[in-house]
C-alpha cells in the first residue's frame, strides 16, 4: 500500500509540489512539527538523483571543464550583478531589492537535481553545477553582498565548507552504497517510485521551511503579498535569461539549456538565511520564505512549456 502511495505521487509528481508547499502556510503546526527535519528532508532528493544520474553523461561533462566553470561563474556572478542592474532604478523597497539580489547569488537549490529528473532535463549538469556552485558560494556571495550591497555576511569559511562537504558527501556516499548493493535493472524498473520519494521529501522540507511565516503574513499581507510576486516574477526571468544565455552563448542542446535556466531562477536561500544569521531583517526572511511558492509551483505549471521546448528540433 505505502509502495502504490509513493508511486502514485510520483506518477504527478509536479501537482504534488505545486500543492505540498501550500500545506505549511496552511497547517502551522506541522511546519513547527516537520522542523527538525529539515537537513533529512534536503538531502532525500539529492540521494535519490544520485542513485539514478546517468553517470556516462556526468563523466561526459566533467571532460568539458570550460563549460562548466562559465556556466558556475555565470550563476554566481553575472545573475547578482545582472539582477542588482535591473532592479536599482525599480524603486522596490530595500530590504526586499537586497534579498532578491542575495538570492541571485546562491547557489542552486539541490532540488533541482530531482526536478531535472522528473521533467526528463539534464540531470548530469544539474548535478555537477549545483555541487561546484554550492562549494564555490563562500568565496563569491560575501564580497558581491559587500560591493552591492554594503552588507558584510559574517561567515565561517572552515565550517560553511565542512558542512557543506559533509551533506554533500554523504548524498554521494549514500547513493553509491545503494547502487551497489540493488539489484540490477532495479533502479530502471522503478523510476516512478524514486520519483515519489523525491516529491515526498521536498514536500516535507517545503512544509517545514514554513515555520513561523504565517503568523508574519498575517502581519504584514501587504508587504507579504509583494515579496511573494517578486519571487514568482525574478524566478521565471532568471529562468528565461539562463535558457537563452545556454542556448544562445554556450551553445547547449535544449533540455541542457532549461536545466540551466532551472538552475538560475531555483536558488538556495536557505543558505544566504544561515550565512546572514542574525543580521537578515524581517523583510528579507518574508522574502526567502515566500521565494520557496514559485520552486514548487513553477515546475507543474511550466511543465507543458518545457516539453513542447523539448520537442523543438535541436
Amino acid at each position: 500500500m505505502i509502495i502504490r502511495l509513493v508511486d502514485f505521487v510520483g506518477r504527478y509528481a509536479t501537482k504534488f509540489l505545486f500543492g505540498g508547499v501550500l500545506v505549511g502556510l496552511l497547517i502551522p503546526p506541522l511546519a513547527t512539527l516537520l522542523r527538525p527535519g529539515l537537513v533529512v528532508f534536503l538531502l532525500l532528493p539529492l540521494t535519490l538523483a544520485l542513485m539514478r544520474l546517468d553517470w556516462s553523461a556526468f563523466h561526459a561533462y566533467t571532460r568539458r571543464p570550460f563549460l562548466i566553470a562559465i556556466a558556475v561563474a555565470f550563476l554566481l556572478l553575472a545573475c547578482p550583478l545582472l539582477v542588482f542592474a535591473v532592479l536599482q532604478p525599480v524603486g522596490l523597497p530595500r530590504p526586499l531589492m537586497e534579498a532578491i539580489v542575495l538570492m541571485a547569488a546562491a547557489p542552486p537549490i539541490t532540488g533541482t537535481v530531482a526536478i531535472a529528473l522528473i521533467l526528463g532535463l539534464d540531470a548530469a549538469l544539474a548535478v555537477i553545477v549545483m555541487v561546484l556552485a554550492t562549494a564555490l558560494v563562500p568565496f563569491t556571495l560575501p564580497p558581491l553582498a559587500l560591493l552591492l550591497l554594503d552588507i558584510e555576511v559574517q561567515m565561517s569559511l572552515v565550517e560553511f565548507m565542512g558542512r557543506l562537504a559533509l551533506m554533500v558527501g554523504f548524498a554521494f556516499g549514500a547513493a553509491a552504497l545503494a547502487r551497489w548493493r540493488l539489484p540490477p535493472g532495479w533502479l530502471q524498473q522503478n523510476q516512478r517510485l524514486l520519483d515519489g520519494g523525491s516529491v515526498i521529501a521536498l514536500v516535507l522540507f517545503a512544509i517545514a521551511i514554513m515555520d513561523g511565516v504565517t503568523a508574519k503574513l498575517l502581519a504584514q499581507p501587504g508587504y507579504v503579498i509583494l515579496a511573494t510576486a517578486s519571487a514568482f516574477v525574478i524566478n521565471v526571468a532568471l529562468q528565461a535569461v539562463g535558457y537563452v544565455v545556454g542556448r544562445g552563448v554556450f551553445r547547449l542542446n535544449i533540455p541542457a539549456a532549461i536545466t540551466l535556466g532551472v538552475l538560475a531562477g531555483n536558488c538556495n536561500m536557505g543558505l544566504v538565511m544561515v550565512a546572514l544569521a542574525d543580521r537578515a531583517v524581517f523583510d528579507m526572511v518574508v522574502f526567502f520564505a515566500m521565494g520557496q511558492l514559485p520552486m514548487y509551483m513553477l515546475p507543474g505549471l511550466l511543465e507543458p512549456v518545457y516539453r513542447r521546448m523539448m520537442r523543438q528540433p535541436a
